[in-house]
């Protein structure tokens, strides 16, 4: 038996140690906060994750709790849809529902340790990092030249009971501000800010983060008030936006990179979640048909270019959708799309 040491139980950890060989690996999985999410969250699952997810042998249990996502309006800050784009094979998830679903996939042979890692140099085998953008074995794997970054945005999430409107769905760019809106498979709704503070980096005060973005979006879209209206901080995630610097390879000196440990990115274009489960998928088909070593070499030539290319994208729209002085310039120039797009369909038809 080959030991695979995971740092990590989140969606990457939790999903390569569901997919591992238990016939040949002896798999131990380290988490310092043991259970569910205390606040709800929602998650995007593109086909390319479930088909992740179908290779774990678990896509139908996670589409019985999925809702479909059938398209997102792109808003101004007013609430006027300057596109509707049709989004098809997309589901929606809530993290703690998908985290439920992997957590019964890992095998009972799989050991658990619940503990808060500082110091991997006394673990054994195969090391993986799956602890995030702060990760502990990121540093050790880069001798300590691969510190997350913090970026000047605060995000907010959550999750209420009462269901999203119709005509309200969505994202909303305003000026340096974002907001979504979108149903969740509860039949309630999801939704998320971010826009630039001085709070933070660590230790967001919940409260506070909610009065300023209350301010933030005062005066705004009346679906974006509503849902402010009832949000409150018991039920609200709130942390500064990080990020993973440039990597050229996930895997080396007998340790490999998954998630956000190894391409952390901004959240916009929803990627995040989806690309940690066709890591963690990807490493253990391979893990479990090569020798570790070779494992390791075609996970990054499989990896590394995608994700990173990714992580570029999605830092882009982070700045078209959080866009100040450029903001009356960009709105115009989605009129004109809008335009454009609503001509063509006329011509169309």
């Amino acid at each position: 038996m080959e030991a695979i040491t995971i740092v990590g139980g989140g969606v990457a950890g939790l999903a390569l140690a569901a997919g591992l060989d238990t016939q040949r690996f002896d798999v131990t999985i380290h988490e310092q906060r043991p259970g569910l999410p205390s606040v709800e969250s929602s998650l995007a699952m593109w086909p390319q994750a479930q088909r992740a997810l179908a290779a774990l042998g678990i896509l139908p249990e996670v589409q019985k709790i999925a809702v479909p996502l059938g398209g997102m309006a792109l808003r101004d800050g007013a609430g006027i849809a300057w596109l509707s784009p049709e989004v098809r094979g997309v589901l929606g998830v809530s993290r703690a529902g998908l985290l439920g679903v992997l957590e019964a996939a890992v095998p009972r042979s799989v050991h658990r340790v619940t503990r808060r890692v500082e110091d991997t140099s006394a673990m054994s085998g195969l090391l993986v990092g799956a602890d995030g953008v702060h990760s502990v074995v990121r540093r050790a794997f880069r001798d300590g030249h691969a510190d997350a970054r913090p970026t000047p945005y605060l995000a907010l999430r959550g999750v209420l009971a009462e269901p999203v409107g119709e005509d309200a769905g969505g994202e909303y760019w305003g000026r340096g501000t974002l907001f979504g809106i979108a149903p969740t498979s509860r039949g309630g709704t999801y939704w998320y800010a971010s826009f630039r503070s001085g709070l933070g980096p660590a230790g967001v005060d919940v409260a506070e983060a909610l009065r300023q973005t209350r301010a933030r979006f005062a005066g705004g879209a009346a679906a974006v008030g509503r849902v402010l209206e009832t949000a409150a901080p018991e039920t609200t995630l709130a942390q500064r936006i990080w990020t993973v610097p440039l990597l050229a390879d996930y895997g080396r000196k007998g340790s490999v990179l998954v998630g956000d440990a190894a391409h952390g990115m901004t959240p916009n274009l929803g990627r995040g979640a989806c690309e940690a489960l066709v890591d963690a998928a990807t490493l253990a088909q391979l893990l479990n048909s090569r020798p570790v070593p070779a494992a390791l070499a075609a996970y990054n030539r499989q990896r590394v270019v995608r994700t990173q290319l990714l992580r570029l994208a999605s830092a882009g729209m982070t700045r078209l959708a959080l866009a100040e002085r450029a903001q009356p310039l960009r709105d115009r120039l989605l009129r004109v799309a809008a335009r454009k797009s609503r001509a063509a369909a006329v011509g169309r038809s």
